[in-house]
């Protein structure tokens, strides 16, 4: 006598692949182990532009063009830091900007001082050349440039082009 199941004994054929959960979001990426010393080492190179722009600062006049100018790459720096600890994009371009400037000056400066016979100013600045140096080194970071690189919707996941987006 047949059987009078409705159901087929033929299984029914399944994705090896687990279905997509609507309510589960793909899993923050995580900041690399160098992000975190390139945002300290931006806000050094803040601190060492804010120290720079209160030597250069005069009682009488206030703040004047050459103290300003360290004060808004300070400014710069403070951004590049929070840029790279968030991971915007492009925040590794900024700090690097924001270091290579107090940088290309404190090496003329400690030139400078060299030539005039060296001493404490001398090693004083060469002490200061630390955090820009420290802060450069560490946005050109490979982990520090991924990490604050845009994610385009050009590219696919192999780092090709997409077929679709030929320019």
């Amino acid at each position: 006598m047949p059987s009078s199941s409705s159901r087929s004994r033929v299984p029914t054929r399944r994705s090896p692949r687990p279905a997509a959960r609507p309510g589960a979001a793909p899993p923050a990426p995580e900041r690399p182990f160098l992000v975190p010393f390139a945002a300290v080492f931006a806000v050094l190179v803040a601190a060492e532009d804010l120290y720079l722009a209160w030597l250069l600062r005069t009682p009488e006049t206030g703040w004047d063009a050459f103290a300003v100018v360290p004060a808004l790459l300070a400014v710069a720096a403070l951004v590049a830091a929070v840029l790279v600890w968030t991971g915007r994009a492009r925040g590794w371009l900024v700090l690097a900007v924001a270091a290579v400037v107090p940088l290309v000056g404190l090496l003329g400066l400690t030139a400078l001082f060299a030539a005039l016979g060296g001493g404490q100013a001398m090693w004083s600045s060469m002490l200061l050349l630390i955090g820009p140096l420290g802060a450069l080194v560490l946005a050109l970071r490979r982990p520090v440039r991924e990490w604050t690189t845009p994610a385009t919707a050009d590219r696919s996941p192999g780092g090709r082009r997409a077929a679709g987006s030929a320019r």
